[in-house]
C-alpha cells in the first residue's frame, strides 16, 4: 500500500476502515464478548469528569389546572475530558420514570448513578469518543418536583426543557440524542413531539408510541388496560406526604381512563381527549426534523410491533416517516422486550417465538452499529449511515431491506378454512425467503470461516413477506 499512497493518507484509509466497517463484514470481526452488553471496536481517548448536577425551573402554570404553577427538572451528566480544553460536545440523554433513591448498580437508582446496563452501555462505549451522558428524571420521580403526568402534556413540557438545557449549556456543540428502551423510549416520543431544534436523533428501543395503541388494537382491549396507570402512580412515583403536588387532575383521569375505556370502548368523548394527548409519535411527525434508529423486538408482546408498524387497522409509521424524507434505520430482531445486545434475555423464548434464532440473535456489534449513527447524527463525523432495515429471520438469518416491510412484496392469500394448526403451538421450520439482492449476514460467536449465510428449502405452509414465513395460520 505504501507504493501507492502516502503515509499519512494510508493510515487516514485505515482508520477509517477500521472505525466504519462494512455491516457485511462485521461477521468476520473481533468483537468483545465478554461483558453484558456491546462495545465499539476502538475505544476513544477520553476520560469521563466528575458526575455533576443540575435542577432548573419550568413554568407549569399553563399545563395543570389545579397543579403547582412552577416544578423543577432534575438531571445528572458527565463529561468527557476534552471539555477542559474548551471542546464542545453533543449529548446523548436517556430520559425515565425510573430513577429513584435506589442503591448503586441498582437499575432504577438516582440520576448520578450511572444506571446498570442501559446507562453503562452508554457512559462506557460513547464518553470516551467524546460525548456527554446525562440522565433525566420526568416530572415527580426522583428529585424532579410536580405532577407524575404519565405520558401527558406536563411530563413532555418538562423533558422538552431538559432538551433545550443540554443543549444550551457552554460545553455543548447544541447537538442532543436520546436513547432508551419502553417508556424511555416512549419519553423520545414525547420530546420530539415539542420539536426541540437541539434534538436531532431519537433511539428507541421498543419504545411505546402513543398510549391508546398500546392497550387497545383491532377492536379488543388488553387486561392491563385497566391498571396502567394506576400501576405507574402507586409503583414508580417517590410519593409521600410532603410531594402531595404529584397527584394533579390527569392522575385522578388517569386511573378511571382504563375502566371507562374499557367499559365505553370509543363512546367516551372525554376520555378520547386523554388519549390524544398521549398520543406523541403524530405530533412528532408534524412537529420535529430529526432521525430515527429504530429498534423494535418482533417478538415483544409488551410494546409489540404494530407500535411502529400499524398492523391490521393501524398506520406504519416506518413507511411513513421515510416517505417524507426522514432519516430511517431500523434493527428488527427476533427477541423480546430486550435490547439488541441483552443476550442474558435472549435465551428463553419457545419454538415459533424467536427459539430458533436464539444461535444468531444477539447483535454483539450493535454498539459500534449505534456508534457509528451518533458520530454522523451528532457530530457530522464519518459517512452518512445507509436507511434502511436490517431484519432477522425466524430460522436467525439476517438481512437487510430498504423499508420493512418491503415494498417489492409478494403476499400469499391463504383461506383459513384450509388450517390445519390448533394455534397452541407456532412450528419453526426455516425456510428461505428474500429476493437476490437482500445482503444476508450473521452475528454468530464462532470461527468467521462458518460465518457464511446458509440457506435451506424446508417445505412448510407460508404466509407472510419476502421470506419472513410464519408457519400458522
Amino acid at each position: 500500500m505504501s507504493g501507492c499512497f502516502g503515509e499519512s493518507e494510508s493510515a487516514e484509509i485505515e482508520q477509517e476502515m477500521s472505525y466504519y466497517p462494512d455491516i457485511t463484514e462485521r461477521q468476520y470481526l473481533d468483537w468483545e464478548w465478554n461483558g453484558t452488553y456491546s462495545m465499539v471496536l476502538e475505544k476513544g481517548p477520553y476520560t469521563a469528569l466528575d458526575v455533576q448536577e443540575a435542577t432548573f425551573e419550568v413554568d407549569t402554570s399553563d399545563i395543570w389546572e389545579t397543579g403547582p404553577p412552577t416544578s423543577n427538572v432534575h438531571l445528572s451528566y458527565w463529561l468527557p475530558s476534552n471539555t477542559e480544553l474548551g471542546e464542545k460536545v453533543p449529548v446523548i440523554a436517556i430520559v425515565s420514570p425510573y430513577f429513584s433513591f435506589g442503591q448503586p448498580g441498582d437499575e432504577s437508582g438516582a440520576t448520578n448513578v450511572v444506571g446498570a446496563g442501559r446507562g453503562e452501555f452508554i457512559f462506557d462505549n460513547y464518553i470516551p469518543h467524546g460525548y456527554a451522558f446525562a440522565q433525566v428524571s420526568v416530572f415527580g420521580t426522583e428529585e424532579s418536583s410536580g405532577c407524575f403526568d404519565y405520558r401527558g402534556a406536563g411530563e413532555g413540557l418538562g423533558i422538552h426543557h431538559a432538551v433545550e438545557w443540554l443543549g444550551q449549556q457552554n460545553w455543548s456543540n447544541g447537538n442532543v440524542g436520546l436513547y432508551g428502551k419502553s417508556y424511555e423510549g416512549a419519553t423520545q416520543w414525547e420530546a420530539a413531539a415539542l420539536g426541540s431544534e437541539h434534538l436531532k436523533t431519537i433511539v428507541p428501543i421498543s419504545g411505546t408510541t402513543a398510549l391508546h395503541p398500546l392497550l387497545y388494537k383491532n377492536g379488543s382491549a388488553e387486561a392491563r388496560s385497566q391498571v396502567m396507570h394506576m400501576n405507574y402512580f402507586g409503583s414508580t412515583v417517590d410519593y409521600n406526604g410532603d410531594d402531595l403536588d404529584n397527584i394533579c387532575p390527569d392522575i385522578v383521569e388517569g386511573i378511571f381512563a382504563g375502566p371507562v375505556t374499557y367499559g365505553l370502548g370509543e363512546l367516551d368523548p372525554y376520555m378520547e381527549n386523554y388519549y390524544d394527548e398521549r398520543s406523541h409519535i403524530d405530533k412528532a411527525f408534524q412537529n420535529w426534523n430529526g432521525s430515527i434508529y429504530w429498534v423494535q423486538g418482533m417478538q415483544d408482546w409488551n410494546v409489540d410491533p404494530h407500535q411502529v408498524f400499524g398492523g391490521p387497522s393501524g398506520t406504519n409509521w416506518y413507511l411513513d416517516y421515510s416517505a417524507a424524507g426522514y432519516d430511517v434505520r431500523g434493527m428488527l430482531g427476533q427477541w423480546e422486550h430486550n435490547y439488541p445486545d441483552q443476550w442474558t434475555k435472549h435465551n428463553a423464548q419457545d419454538s415459533g417465538y424467536g427459539g430458533e434464532a436464539i444461535h444468531n440473535m444477539t447483535r454483539w456489534d450493535w454498539g459500534q452499529d449505534l456508534f457509528e449513527w451518533f458520530e454522523y447524527y451528532l457530530k457530522g463525523v464519518g459517512p452518512k449511515p445507509d436507511n434502511h432495515a436490517q431484519i432477522q429471520r425466524n430460522d436467525g438469518e439476517w438481512r437487510i431491506e430498504e423499508l420493512w416491510p418491503p415494498q417489492d412484496a409478494t403476499w400469499e392469500m391463504m383461506d383459513l378454512a384450509n388450517c390445519d394448526q390448533d394455534g397452541g403451538s407456532v412450528g419453526g421450520t426455516s425456510v428461505v425467503g428474500g429476493g437476490p439482492t437482500n445482503r444476508h449476514f450473521h452475528m454468530r460467536r464462532f470461527h468467521p470461516r462458518y460465518a457464511h449465510s446458509r440457506a435451506t428449502n424446508t417445505p412448510s405452509r407460508r404466509i407472510g413477506i419476502h421470506g419472513r414465513w410464519t408457519d400458522f395460520c
